[in-house]
C-alpha cells in the first residue's frame, strides 16, 4: 500500500534544513506552491548542492556555531542523495514586495536562510517528517508526484 503526494526536489543543504524544522519558509520566483496550500508534499533531495552561502550567513547571525551547523549539515545527509526523504506541510503563498519594512524582511530572511527575498514568492512550510527510510527514486522539474509505501510514513504521520 501506498500514498500519492506531490513532491518538489531541494538542493542540500536546503533539503535538510526544511526536513530538520530549521528553513520554514521556501522562496521561488514563480508560486509554484500556492496551489498546494494546507497539502503535505514530499521533500526529493537532489544530487546538486546549492551554490551559494547565504544559509549559513543567516545561521551564523542566528547564534548557531560552527559544530552546531556541521551536525545540522550532517543530519541532513543521513539519507544521501537522489532520494524522497520526507514531508512537509504547505502553507500560504505571498510575493514579497520590492519595498518593505526592514524588520519583516529580516524575519523572512531568517526562515527562508536566504537574502534577497524581494519580488520572490515565499511559502511557509511546517511539521517536517523524516522518511522511515529513503525512497530511491529521480528528481524532476517543478511539482511531481510520488508514490510513497505507507511502511516508510513515519509512525506520528497521519495516514488518513
Amino acid at each position: 500500500m501506498s500514498v500519492e503526494f506531490p513532491c518538489l526536489s531541494f538542493r542540500q543543504p536546503y533539503a535538510g534544513l526544511v526536513l530538520n524544522g530549521v528553513k520554514t519558509v521556501e522562496t521561488r520566483w514563480r508560486p509554484v506552491l500556492s496551489e498546494l496550500e494546507c497539502q503535505s508534499m514530499a521533500i526529493h533531495i537532489a544530487q546538486r548542492d546549492w551554490e551559494g552561502g547565504d544559509w549559513a550567513t543567516v545561521l551564523t547571525t542566528l547564534g548557531w556555531s560552527g559544530a552546531q551547523i556541521d551536525a545540522l549539515l550532517e543530519s541532513g545527509e543521513r539519507f544521501g542523495r537522489g532520494v524522497v526523504a520526507g514531508l512537509v506541510e504547505v502553507g500560504v503563498t505571498w510575493q514579497c514586495p520590492a519595498v518593505l519594512q526592514e524588520e519583516d524582511l529580516q524575519e523572512w530572511e531568517k526562515a527562508a536562510l536566504l537574502f534577497g527575498l524581494e519580488e520572490k514568492h515565499l511559502t511557509r512550510l511546517s511539521n517536517p517528517h523524516w522518511l522511515v527510510e529513503p525512497l530511491f527514486c529521480h528528481g524532476n522539474k517543478d511539482i511531481w508526484t510520488v508514490q510513497i509505501p505507507t511502511h516508510l510514513l513515519p509512525s506520528t504521520y497521519p495516514t488518513t
